[in-house]
């Protein structure tokens, strides 16, 4: 379940096939985190996502303090997608097709 900060600052994109929770974090101007909204978009997938760049310093630091605590990744990087419980650092297709079977 995600903070109660975090909810309101997400961007919904509808899409018809709803079946996972698919969350993003991204940055506005990352070509790698355009691919991701693209690669989601193409296949009508649900979605929610949030432009870290766009956010105050604070906000931005207490969402990645978040993901760290939750997933504990090796690395921090963008595109973050978060699929239910499962995540992929940075924009790889290939995995994001494997954990949304």
């Amino acid at each position: 379940m995600l903070p109660e900060f975090m909810r309101e600052l997400f961007n919904e994109v509808e899409g018809k096939n709803d079946s996972h929770e698919v969350s993003i974090y991204t940055l506005s101007t990352c070509m790698w985190c355009k691919k991701c909204k693209k690669f989601l978009k193409d296949r009508d997938i649900k979605y929610k996502y949030i432009d870290l760049d766009s956010l105050s310093s604070k906000q931005k630091s207490e969402i990645l303090e978040y993901l760290r605590e939750k997933y504990k990744p090796d690395r921090i990087a963008y595109p973050f997608l978060v699929c239910d419980d499962k995540f992929v650092v940075g924009y790889d297709p290939n995995k994001y097709e494997e954990i949304m079977k």
